[in-house]
């Protein structure tokens, strides 16, 4: 009965005046670098680096912050959950793009998908019909420009790999 009682405590949420954990998030009230007041930093669980770091609040003395609440931490929550949303839809439209050019077969959509491996990043060039199948597919150099006439350029070289 007491392991149950530990192991409960353990997964408990913490909810002190500068530091809450919960909902797979921690928020730390820390002293401002770059003035006399105070900043709060959103953590992801399982990353080192904040999310989100923002000015807080002074608490009535104006010396100490005021204290974290269940209502501030889930607007942070929140709006470090939008900002990792963001980040994650701009690395994704950076990593994938797309065009449509028209032959005469019919209209080929063209996806360029970048692989941004360390050691050996590349990316591939994929037409796709208008039944949504795999027509041809090329690996060519990460920091190849996708735009309708380079496209045009590959499917009229019987998509041979652009170098």
């Amino acid at each position: 009965m007491n392991d149950e009682v530990s192991d409960r405590d353990d997964d408990a949420p913490v909810q002190e005046a500068r530091l809450w954990q919960g909902n797979g998030w921690t928020a730390r009230v820390i002293k401002n670098d770059d003035d006399d007041g105070w900043a709060v930093a959103m953590y992801k669980d399982g990353e080192s680096e904040p999310a989100l770091v923002g000015p807080w609040t002074m608490g009535r003395d104006k010396k100490n912050p005021k204290p974290l609440d269940v209502n501030a931490f889930h607007t942070l929550v929140k709006t470090a959950s939008e900002v990792i949303r963001r980040h994650e839809q701009q690395l994704h439209a950076q990593l994938h793009k797309s065009t449509v050019v028209s032959t005469e077969q019919g209209e080929l959509k063209i996806t360029l998908d970048i692989v941004p491996d360390e050691d050996n990043p590349y990316a591939v060039l994929t037409a796709i019909d208008q039944m949504g199948e795999q027509v041809a597919q090329a690996r060519v150099q990460p920091t190849f420009k996708l735009s309708p006439s380079s496209a045009m350029t590959w499917v009229e070289n019987d998509f041979r790999a652009p170098r």
